[in-house]
């Protein structure tokens, strides 16, 4: 059978309900969100004499649910516009959208019987080929699809998302024994592909994997901190980045999840896993176990209540504190800042291998707990295979994936070498499972095969040997690339790749991805290659975040010594490529992910075509650093926004003017890349891809549909100017926004030269200009405010402290 999802249905609008309703609608996806009907009437209800059977009463639940998610921050929608693609409605009355629904969500309370109950109702009315699944966290699967039709249980299955659904990559695909085969590689690669996810394929056990993991785990930490006095403050300083975590680390973890949800999560775990030995020594820990329960009994229940193992306090001048809680005595006090040499040693260090390698190796106390965290998590991890997982490589994605971790307990047992850290935790007390020993005892040295950076497989402990690790053959990893000598040209800051097809692949690889003169070199390179030999060009980036643009260091050092005319040639440079690259007669398409910031920014509005990832955090915010946008940036969005609407007669340029005015002078930037849409960084053409793994991928495929159809460059375009009336009407409106207080003295200055540039400069009537005009224009003014002591002032605050100011 042939499946699609076209429409669907969640149940449940709590927060995973709501934040999976989002994410479905993120991607063009209608959802209709049910919930249950109240059981009682609020006191405003009451006043209107509303009654339980009034409508507006009946989908209240929903309704508040839906607000909570359209409010919610992190944002879980793209933009919210999008949440006019979910429709709200109650189990009473609006049960017949099953009938419709292509995919059943099912996110309710967890209670068995109450699953079972409304799984007994949608298998009354479900369509044959509907695809129905569970988001519980720790009831078995199979038993929520007891007692249901041979069709219905053929389609049910486990998908686990992680809370905020956008946010978090992992998805555990969980099927039963009645599961279908295809329908399980259907939601696997829709999950994948249209969703963005990485799936994990998950046994129908307690917890599943990645909670599975990380609650075995945790009781032992928690037990372990509380035995030898650390503080709170210490453990969240020594167990964030410094160990590949995030900063939430483990106690700030703990509030956001919701130390109710946590003690909850545990009480069901530990009667449900019998066999486990390392989890239930430490899930029956009797310090552990009174330090939650007296904080629910408080309502202290984290980041929801404002208090947990942090609290929110207000300072007698408003300000915002963060207070922690003293672990013996419970009472909170203003938040001590810690320090630990080896945590100081190792944190310029980029490979997370590396520096948990040292922290091991560390004598002091920060090192003692990464050690015992460290070799506990190994041992747990290697002993639940093969009950929750068959290999390694399962439990590794969904640590990385499920709590956004740079690597998973066997990658990080690989880059310490397996056998000297098995010899290591056996004297420590945590010895590895009686697998890993075989392993090691039959000469197999590491948990994964390598090729360069790449993993090609994994050992499987059931096999006795390495299992292939399975990727499309033709999904694009610029290692993988570079291990079959597929660089065509090199240098410090960049390189040029052999992407195949007939397309090459320009890679960013500098501090931040800033532009130097050698990635200028190399993107010229690159187009010259193409305009002899090739059918387009990607740009791209092996990192996290695109590029932060011009080399601030470079620009201050110059501006301080005076060395305008490097200043002059940088952005002259800058401007050409960037001009050359927007009218060049082959497809460059630009594939961004995470921050393109500045000229970063710039280099997408020059592109072709861009290709980016849906988590696109782009803008011109040069205003911050005491600059204006001039890599074609202002001119850009002159075209983009101010060109299209003075086209037609009469047009008023005054509300675009000021959009633009705002945009580029509050440094504003996207949350997404439909919000960069919606800006006009991005164009109506530009394709968003949901999975930064097959951004590349895409991209190259992106060029080839273009070459395809016949790509014909764009056509040169003049520029609408305003002139000196619109100059003074925004000048006026600057005068306001000063002496009103919202700004300085200085950004007032700023402002009127960005003005100056929106509007033209000197020009005494509206009139249409060459885009050369508006680049001088760029560059005249942004090399005056370079040699403003003020901006320099900016951009060494920024450059020493990662702060911004306003002076």
């Amino acid at each position: 059978m042939k499946y699609k999802i076209q429409k669907a249905v969640v149940i449940g609008s709590g927060t995973m309900g709501g934040g999976i309703a989002a994410l479905l609608a993120n991607v063009g996806i209608p959802v209709t969100l049910l919930d249950i009907v109240p059981n009682q009437l609020t006191k405003e209800e009451e006043k209107k004499s509303l009654s339980l059977s009034d409508r507006s009463v009946k989908d209240r639940i929903v309704r508040e649910g839906l607000d909570r998610t359209i409010k919610s921050r992190p944002a879980s929608f793209f933009t919210p516009d999008l949440a006019a693609l979910v429709k709200t409605g109650n189990l009473e009355d609006d049960f017949d959208a099953i009938k419709s629904a292509d995919w059943i969500i099912e996110v309710i309370v967890e209670n068995l019987k109450i699953k079972q109950q409304l799984m007994a109702r949608i298998d009354a009315i479900r369509s044959p080929q509907t695809i129905i699944s569970t988001n519980t966290s720790g009831i078995p699967v199979t038993l929520i699809a007891e007692g249901r039709s041979a069709g219905f249980r053929q389609h049910f299955l486990g998908t686990h998302f992680f809370n905020p659904p956008r946010y978090l990559k992992l998805l555990e695909i969980i099927p039963t024994a009645d599961t279908l085969p295809e329908v399980v590689e259907f939601i696997s690669r829709f999950g994948e592909r249209k969703l963005g996810k990485g799936i994990v394929p998950a046994k129908d056990t307690p917890n599943f994997i990645a909670n599975r993991i990380a609650f075995g785990s945790a009781p032992f930490a928690l037990d372990y901190i509380l035995e030898n006095g650390y503080t709170v403050e210490e453990v969240d300083a020594i167990t964030g980045p410094a160990i590949g975590n995030p900063k939430t680390a483990t106690f700030r973890l703990i509030d956001l999840v919701g130390i109710d949800i946590w003690d909850h999560v545990g009480k069901n775990l530990a009667p449900a896993i019998p066999h486990d030995q390392l989890a239930q020594k430490y899930l029956g820990s009797q310090k552990v176990n009174s330090l939650i329960e007296t904080l629910v009994a408080r309502g202290a229940l984290g980041n929801k209540s404002k208090q947990g193992f942090y609290k929110e306090v207000r300072t007698d001048d408003g300000a915002k504190e963060f207070w922690s809680l003293n672990l013996q005595t419970l009472e909170y006090h203003p938040s001590q800042k810690v320090r630990f040499e080896s945590i100081g040693k190792v944190k310029d260090i980029e490979n997370v291998g590396e520096r948990i390698k040292l922290l091991v190796a560390a004598e002091d106390r920060a090192g003692e707990l990464v050690r015992t965290l460290t070799y506990q998590s190994l041992a747990y991890s290697s002993d639940r295979i093969p009950e929750i997982a068959d290999t390694p490589k399962a439990i590794d994605d969904a640590m990385r994936w499920g709590f956004n971790r740079e690597a998973g307990p066997f990658e990080t047992w690989d880059s310490l070498g397996a056998a000297e850290t098995a010899k290591a935790m056996r004297a420590a007390g945590f010895p590895p499972a009686a697998w890993v020993e075989k392993m090691l005892a039959a000469g197999n040295q590491a948990f994964y095969q390598y090729d360069g950076e790449i993993k090609i497989s994994v050992f499987n402990p059931s096999l006795g040997g390495y299992v292939k690790i399975e990727r499309p053959p033709s999904m694009i990893m610029l290692p993988r690339l570079k291990a079959a000598g597929k660089i065509l040209k090199k240098n410090p800051s960049a390189s040029i790749f052999d992407f195949g097809d007939g397309v090459i692949g320009v890679e960013l690889h500098t501090k931040m991805n800033a532009f130097d003169t050698d990635m200028f070199e190399m993107i010229t390179q690159g187009l010259d290659l193409v305009e002899r030999d090739y059918e387009g060009m990607v740009i791209g980036v092996d990192t996290e975040n695109f590029s932060a643009g011009a080399n601030l260091f470079l620009i201050a050092m110059w501006a301080q010594n005076g060395q305008f005319d490097q200043i002059e040639l940088a952005m002259h440079q800058l401007q050409d490529i960037f001009m050359r690259m927007r009218y060049f007669q082959k497809p460059v398409v630009v594939a961004p992910c995470g921050t393109a910031l500045a000229g970063g920014c710039e280099m997408l509005m020059s592109a072709s075509r861009v290709v980016a990832t849906s988590e696109l955090y782009s803008g011109l915010v040069e205003i911050a650093m005491g600059l204006i946008p001039a890599g074609t940036g202002t001119k850009e969005m002159m075209r983009r926004v101010l060109n299209p609407a003075m086209r037609t007669k009469d047009v008023e340029p005054l509300p675009l003017l000021q959009r633009l005015f705002e945009q580029i002078g509050m440094a504003k930037v996207s949350m997404s890349a439909e919000e960069a849409r919606q800006m006009g960084i991005l164009s109506p053409c530009d394709r968003v891809v949901m999975n930064r793994d097959f951004l590349l991928t895409e991209a190259r495929q992106e060029v080839l549909n273009m070459v395809n159809t016949g790509y014909r460059p764009p056509l040169p375009e003049k520029i609408y100017a305003a002139g000196r009336d619109a100059l003074s009407a925004m000048k006026v409106g600057i005068y306001m926004m000063k002496e009103g207080g919202y700004i300085t003295e200085y950004e007032g200055q700023m402002a009127a030269q960005l003005a100056y540039v929106l509007t033209g400069g000197p020009l005494s009537s509206p009139t249409w200009v060459d885009e050369q005009y508006i680049l001088d224009l760029e560059r005249e003014v942004f090399l005056s405010l370079t040699g403003n002591e003020k901006t320099r002032e900016r951009i060494w605050t920024f450059l020493q402290t990662g702060k911004r100011i306003r002076n």
